[in-house]
């Protein structure tokens, strides 16, 4: 989740009592991109998969509210070989209704948090797209730009419950498998806790056949601290300029 996000106000309107949060698991894997159905697959079936999902039923099973209703959201919207972008996040919003399976994106209706404003905020300076109506980030995804928490359940109201209990397993395979793509990617890494994820993709694919942007954390907290302040750090701009120059696809941010 980013720093520093209060609980905020929205209107579920019609959605079922519950919907926001998640009922069980494990998911269902036949539809899930065949790309990353086998990485995915491979935990569950590993003993840091195992143990997370033990974790997982227990706290339902005891009455505890998780967050979001649909943890692999990102891998059903972005395919592995679609990837052009990677943002990363930490884990979910854990606020009633926020959360809804991709980094920093929050369901319509729901006020945009802080972090994701001066990411609007920024995208405008860099690109001059106006800010949007609500905050989700579903037509990112469905470009390729995959938004990745690297924890990927919270527990209500408590922001970071979950870190620890395997997901990071899971998501460093995922990062790991998007930098062995052939395809040149662009990795936006804000805050250290995103950075730290830097070694994985030099790791695998050393330093020059993806773009490795970083900044501070866009949390007001982080934004405009030295010395790699998010705003007016250009990431959208030098995004859609690699993309050109290497013959991918742009994004429609």
């Amino acid at each position: 989740m980013p720093v520093g996000v209060a609980q905020q106000s929205l209107d579920w309107g019609d959605v079922p009592l519950g919907a926001d949060r998640l009922a069980s698991w494990p998911p269902d894997l036949s539809a899930l991109d065949a790309g990353w159905a086998p990485l995915v697959q491979d935990f569950l079936n590993s003993q840091p998969g195992r143990a997370l999902s033990l974790r997982l039923n227990e706290a339902l099973s005891a009455g505890q509210t998780i967050y979001p209703p649909d943890p692999l959201k990102a891998l059903n919207l972005t395919p592995l070989d679609q990837v052009g972008v990677v943002i990363l996040g930490q884990d979910p919003y854990h606020g009633p209704g926020q959360a809804h399976g991709l980094a920093f994106s929050v369901a319509p209706g729901v006020r945009i948090p802080p972090s994701l404003r001066n990411i609007f905020k920024e995208l405008q300076h860099s690109l001059g797209v106006p800010t949007p109506a609500d905050g989700s980030l579903v037509h990112w995804a469905r470009q390729g730009v995959l938004l990745l928490n690297t924890c990927l359940t919270v527990e209500a109201g408590q922001a970071g419950s979950h870190a620890g209990w395997g997901w990071e397993v899971l998501t460093d395979a995922l990062i790991t498998a998007v930098a062995q793509s052939p395809r040149p990617v662009v990795f936006m890494l804000w805050g250290a806790h995103a950075q730290a994820k830097k070694k994985i993709v030099e790791a695998v694919a050393g330093s020059s056949r993806h773009l490795i942007l970083e900044a501070n954390h866009p949390s007001p907290l982080s934004a405009l601290r030295p010395p790699l302040p998010f705003m007016g750090c250009g990431h959208f701009a030098s995004a859609q300029h690699f993309a050109a120059q290497t013959g991918q696809k742009t994004i429609a941010w």
